[in-house]
């Protein structure tokens, strides 16, 4: 017997030791793209985005490095809307442009490393054939949404570059619903595979209709977010529960329709994020207890703690007139919350294995 288990003790500590050299591959992965969101927030909240005006993917990961070089990039800045609109005769002079460029390209910056963190390992786990069967796919999958994810920054860079002292608000969205997209599906792996590292034998987990509803009604809250942010819609109104003293808000064009306004127009976006905001509260609140009553306390005080620092940050950000670090702040916990969604979910989808 002790023979039997000796001899089958190397390819059960083979099978255990892959999986977990995985998990903290993406996770730490995870950690750089959640960075990423910080960074993003405080891009777009210093108004830093446009400040780069050309997407060099293998070049541009060098910043200036000299004087004229940094006079040229100014020079070009000074073609676009923003400048020619806003900071040229506000008066902005090279070190403020430094600033802003400075963010715009640490945000970049990190969006390489992200790039090569994913792609390297994944290159050497697939020559040592430490991936577990099955995974190959996802893993690809994820790789080439962290690709399109540059793609789509760029693109959303580029419509603020012509007709427009800003980016697009659509397209800000789909940049900042992508990389929590990417978030949650970099935890997810990890979870499966942490189940697989505690049992050879374990299935892929798969999305009950419960946990689907959840994260639907919290991808929208997301979005209108994203919307909010886009359109400066955070500085319509700094009083709550209250907007300016009403509770619908005075202001709102509808003259294009309902639809169009709530897309469109700061004051009904604004007014519909904070609401929506409780419907995401309830959801969450209900998905928290039944991952709790499954047994896994842990992931259901993440979302408990979460979505309440979430709320509290929010209601902040507004009252201070979206002070810079509380906005942040606010973006960056959006990006925990997605992630303690993920885990709960995960763990009903595992109950139902």
């Amino acid at each position: 017997m002790n023979s039997t288990y000796n001899s089958a003790s190397p390819a059960v500590e083979t099978a255990m030791s892959r999986p977990n050299a995985l998990i903290t591959w993406l996770m730490c992965v995870a950690g750089l793209v959640f960075a990423m969101v910080v960074v993003g927030g405080i891009t777009r909240l210093t108004e830093s985005g446009l400040s780069i005006t050309e997407w060099k993917p293998i070049t541009g990961a060098l910043p200036p490095l000299n004087e004229a070089s940094w006079l040229s990039e100014f020079e070009k800045y000074k073609q676009i809307p923003e400048y020619t609109q806003i900071n040229g005769p506000a008066g902005m002079t090279l070190a403020e442009f430094k600033f802003i460029y400075f963010w715009e390209w640490i945000h970049r910056l990190l969006g390489r490393v992200i790039g090569l963190a994913f792609a390297l390992p994944l290159a050497w786990f697939w020559v040592k054939k430490a991936i577990p069967a099955g995974y190959k796919p996802r893993l690809l999958a994820l790789l080439a949404l962290g690709a399109l994810q540059g793609t789509i920054g760029w693109w959303m860079v580029s419509s603020g570059l012509s007709a427009r002292t800003d980016v697009s608000h659509y397209r800000l969205a789909v940049h900042l619903l992508t990389a929590l997209t990417i978030l949650g599906g970099l935890v997810w792996t990890a979870l499966d595979l942490h189940a697989l590292a505690k049992d050879p034998l374990a299935r892929p987990v798969k999305m009950t209709g419960y946990a689907a509803i959840v994260l639907t009604i919290l991808f929208i809250q997301l979005l209108i977010g994203a919307w909010v942010a886009g359109l400066n819609a955070g500085y319509v109104a700094n009083t709550w529960p209250l907007m300016n003293d009403r509770f619908y808000p005075e202001g709102v064009d509808t003259t294009q329709g309902v639809f169009f306004a709530l897309v469109n127009d700061p004051y009904l976006t604004h007014f519909v994020h904070r609401w929506w905001a409780w419907v995401a509260v309830a959801a969450l609140l209900l998905l928290a207890r039944r991952v709790k009553k499954a047994g896994v306390r842990g992931a259901s005080v993440a979302i408990h703690s979460t979505y309440g620092i979430q709320i509290i940050l929010g209601i902040a950000t507004v009252i201070t007139g979206v002070n810079i670090v509380l906005a942040v702040s606010h973006q960056a916990v959006g990006a925990l919350v997605v992630a303690s969604a993920v885990w709960g979910a995960h763990v009903l989808g595992r109950k139902t294995v």
